[in-house]
């Protein structure tokens, strides 16, 4: 029976009165089995209804739970996908903290090779300054000892303990004694007459024994720098020496290559070398010469730079390492090699390489200015 039916049927069961108690009728003959039918179709009915409404609460809650597992799931999904994210981002932290570590790391050796490479750099300069230093003092002493070993040189030459000279050494020697011997005469009158004339032109020379005394002064002042050596021109011992030898001994005509001259020597950065020993023109041309340190010259001058004057220049002088030469007279090369010995040995004092006396320091730097002063008074041994 279908639903149609079924509502039909309830419908007009409701439109009857319901009067008293229903009396089951008598069947007719025609249609005896007919209430059993339609009591057999009211529990179909109702077995329909109960079967379809337990279908749908099935469907409803397989929906439910369908629903539920669909949602468990996405909720397990997301949580996995939450877990990944979580990780990579861990992971892409750590990466960047490797990648800045990296980057600090690479900074710290590009600044630590830069600062290596500058230091080498001025560890090499350093080394090419002191060695260019030792070479201009090596040079000095250098020219020094040739000038010392060429009056060496002629002492032994005049005099040898074997044949002494005795015009260098006059104590060896007697008037009367030279008389006789230069007279030779046989009888009384001749050799007195020869001993005569022999005493008219020979005068006795004296005998030169040189007496030094100190002064109380100028030791006071040299034991004074020599307790702490310095190359300060503010203490009294270089004063002195400064206003009294350095001074004007290396005052020249030209006063703006005289400066120059006077601070070469004291930074210890002057250069004097020997020219060609061939014969020296005597031309008034230009003292300086622009030439480098390669031995070549361009051009042979014999007027002096620093007096200007025109002279037999046998050496000439560089000032640092500006490439510049300059032709010296004999007499300029004696001053400024003088005062070049000054400071040599003040400067061998202060490094602590004299280890004598401190009287005997001092007569020797009374020496060296006395050097000075000769030098400036334009007295020079004759191989300048």
């Amino acid at each position: 029976m279908s639903l149609f039916s079924q509502a039909n049927f309830e419908e007009d069961s409701q439109k009857q009165p319901a009067i008293g108690h229903w009396k089951p009728l008598m069947p007719s003959k025609g249609n005896k089995e007919e209430p059993e039918t339609v009591v057999q179709d009211a529990g179909g009915v109702d077995e329909t209804q109960s079967t379809e409404q337990l279908n749908v609460s099935r469907l409803r809650s397989s929906s439910v739970e369908i629903r539920e597992k669909g949602s468990e799931f996405l909720k397990e999904e997301l949580h996995k996908a939450q877990k990944e994210l979580k990780l990579k981002d861990k992971e892409c932290e750590r990466l960047s903290k490797v990648r800045e570590q990296l980057e600090q790391e690479l900074e710290e050796l590009t600044a630590s090779l830069f600062e290596e490479a500058h230091k080498m750099v001025r560890e090499a300069n350093t080394k090419q300054a002191a060695s260019e230093k030792q070479l201009r003092e090596a040079r000095g002493k250098i020219d020094m000892l040739q000038a010392e070993v060429t009056a060496l040189k002629t002492l032994v030459i005049t005099s040898t303990p074997s044949s002494p000279n005795r015009e260098l050494h006059p104590q060896l020697q007697s008037p009367s004694k030279t008389g006789f011997r230069k007279g030779h005469g046989r009888n009384k009158s001749t050799s007195s007459a020869v001993v005569s004339a022999a005493s008219q032109n020979v005068t006795p020379e004296p005998v030169s024994r040189e007496c030094k005394e100190v002064d109380s002064i100028l030791f006071a002042e040299f034991q004074a720098w020599k307790e702490s050596p310095t190359l300060d021109k503010s203490c009294s011992f270089l004063d002195r020496i400064y206003r009294e030898d350095v001074g004007p001994c290396l005052d020249f005509t030209k006063q703006e290559l005289s400066e120059l001259v006077r601070v070469a020597v004291e930074q210890n950065t002057l250069t004097i070398e020997p020219v060609a020993s061939q014969t020296l023109p005597m031309v008034k041309v230009s003292a300086e010469e622009c030439g480098g340190p390669n031995g070549f010259r361009s051009q042979i001058v014999t007027k002096c730079a620093l007096s200007g004057l025109p002279r037999t220049c046998k050496h000439r002088i560089m000032l640092g390492d500006s490439g510049n030469y300059y032709y010296i007279s004999p007499s300029c090369r004696a001053r400024i090699t003088a005062v070049c010995n000054f400071f040599t040995y003040i400067r061998y004092i202060q490094q602590g390489l004299v280890r004598q006396d401190v009287e005997l320091m001092y007569w020797e730097v009374m020496r060296l200015r006395r050097e000075m002063s000769l030098a400036k008074l334009g007295f020079y041994p004759s191989e300048m």
